[in-house]
């Protein structure tokens, strides 16, 4: 009993009336009703629109030959479009054979073409088709598996913002590309006052919550693609803030500070009698012969400044000073 391949799209480029009866007949024994091109270009187009599973594809047109046929075919597919050429041909030297390869096809059949041979053909390739199909779409979700785990391995679990890892990697980037374009580059590290008092008096899960909504508040600052917001650890951020100055990065740190007063979470045991968070800025404009290790020391150093001069203050060091 004949398998029957209702669902199988076939064109076949050819432009003997004879041929094209006998392999229409071949086919519809097995439920394809094929699409039919009596010419190259004809059969371009009619890929084109229709996206066949399989091509059976005559070498001797009228317009262009079927290795040109092929190899535009080729150019044409995306990537989840495979289509399988079998090459129909009274040709039969070796070297016929490789051009067709070369130009794109899958298999061979020697004309006139036999309806046993045919339909074994065309049950190999459409297994073909379907497994690289399979593949395809395999090798797309693996992608998307991939790039959410590598979004994950670069976001803080607790805050959705990024994390020490990515801080890492993207300063070293706008290290050089501030330096090529000669603009300077800043940091804010942030921390958050008084922070180990709440955690002991309300809980580590009020923490947490705390933590989300200061996190919340410090990625609003950040709008720009080449800026970036992160938990560096604990409870301390930082911000990178590319071709942006010391006044500017003052402006950005206490628009923070202020955003996160406002949120008027209380923590009874600080002076404010509420959350505030106390930042340290320093900022450069580097050059290969600057470490940028320093920098990153010098805006934690600013940090400390700040937390001495009574918290919820934003305090500035340049470049190299606090060592």
């Amino acid at each position: 009993m004949l398998r029957k391949y209702g669902k199988l799209k076939v064109l076949m480029v050819e432009d003997s009336k004879v041929a094209i009866k006998a392999i229409s007949g071949f086919l519809e024994e097995v439920g394809v009703q094929p699409l039919i091109a009596e010419t190259g270009r004809a059969a371009i187009e009619l890929y084109q629109r229709e996206l066949p599973d399989i091509i059976l594809l005559d070498i001797m047109l009228p317009d262009i030959d079927g290795f040109e046929v092929a190899k535009e075919v080729r150019k044409l597919q995306g990537k989840d479009d495979w289509t399988a050429i079998i090459f129909l041909s009274v040709m039969s030297k070796d070297e016929d054979l490789a051009k067709g390869i070369e130009a794109g096809g899958d298999d061979y059949l020697m004309k006139p073409v036999g309806r046993v041979v045919l339909q074994a053909k065309v049950a190999a390739m459409y297994r073909l088709v379907r497994m690289q199909r399979a593949l395809v779409k395999l090798t797309e979700q693996l992608n998307l598996a991939n790039h959410e785990l590598h979004r994950v391995s670069m976001t803080d679990g607790l805050t959705g913002i990024a994390n020490r890892r990515l801080f890492d990697e993207l300063l070293v980037r706008e290290w050089s590309r501030c330096a090529r374009i000669q603009k300077p580059l800043s940091i804010v590290m942030l921390d958050v006052d008084h922070f180990k008092e709440f955690n002991d008096k309300y809980g580590h899960q009020a923490g947490d919550e705390c933590l989300k909504m200061i996190a919340k508040e410090i990625a609003k600052a950040v709008p720009r693609g080449s800026d970036l917001a992160a938990r560096y650890g604990g409870e301390e951020f930082v911000l990178i803030l590319g071709e942006t100055d010391a006044e500017g990065a003052r402006m950005v740190a206490n628009r923070i500070r202020l955003q996160v007063a406002e949120l008027k979470m209380a923590n009874e045991d600080s002076p404010h009698k509420y959350v505030t968070v106390s930042c340290g800025i320093s900022t450069v404009l580097p050059s290969d012969d600057k470490p940028v290790e320093k920098l990153v020391k010098s805006a934690d150093n600013a940090l400390y400044l700040a937390k001495r001069q009574g918290r919820n203050t934003a305090a500035y060091l340049d470049y190299g000073q606090g060592d």
